[in-house]
């Protein structure tokens, strides 16, 4: 991948992103993405002044891609579509753990505020905003209806990542992941909550 005269910034976070899938966050250095892309270290720092700014703009790269990967199928009902924004998490963390590690293993841990405008959660909490407007969940509940969404997806590929399924084959980790996600979704409508 030899830059050539374009945008470098671009050209870095692109190497970035190949480093991370192959690798993680600690895969990712300035040094390596100059080495791919090309170029000196030093022309990178015009873009980046330290690790921590490319591996910030590789996550938010990644996580644009997550967020498209979760919301490819609009036109399903609310309840469907969140069901598949789940399931789409879930799937994108076991075909992709080097991504899903730099997006949230990286240099320091995502704070709530800036979770919040994350392409993946805006995701989440638009497929909750149509469950609010179908009458399927109460709106004073969809603020905590996200965490709790969002809180079963990520444990459960943890679970399926570095847990007591990760030896489990495909098709069990796909029907347990569909089974907790069904779970959450009956939970945060149910009136008991």
């Amino acid at each position: 991948m030899a830059y050539h005269h374009g945008d470098l910034g671009s050209a870095l976070v692109e190497a970035a992103v190949a480093l991370g899938r192959e690798g993680g966050p600690a895969a990712i250095t300035i040094r390596e993405a100059t080495r791919r892309v090309g170029v000196s270290p030093n022309a990178a720092y015009r873009h980046f002044p330290n690790r921590a700014a490319l591996l910030d703009a590789t996550a938010a790269a990644i996580q644009e891609g997550l967020a498209a990967a979760m919301t490819d199928a609009p036109e399903r009902s609310p309840l469907e579509r969140l069901h598949r924004i789940g399931a789409a998490y879930i799937a994108f963390a076991l075909d992709e753990p080097g991504w899903f590690a730099v997006v949230f293993f990286g240099i320091r841990p995502p704070d709530p505020a800036t979770t919040a405008q994350a392409p993946a959660f805006r995701a989440l909490t638009a497929a909750l905003d149509d469950l609010v407007a179908a009458g399927e969940l109460p709106a004073t509940r969809r603020d905590d209806a996200a965490w709790a969404c969002w809180a079963t997806v990520h444990g459960f590929a943890e679970l399926c990542l570095r847990g007591p399924l990760a030896g489990a084959d495909r098709a069990e980790q796909t029907r347990r992941g569909d089974a907790a996600i069904r779970a959450v979704i009956a939970g945060i409508r149910s009136d008991a909550v």
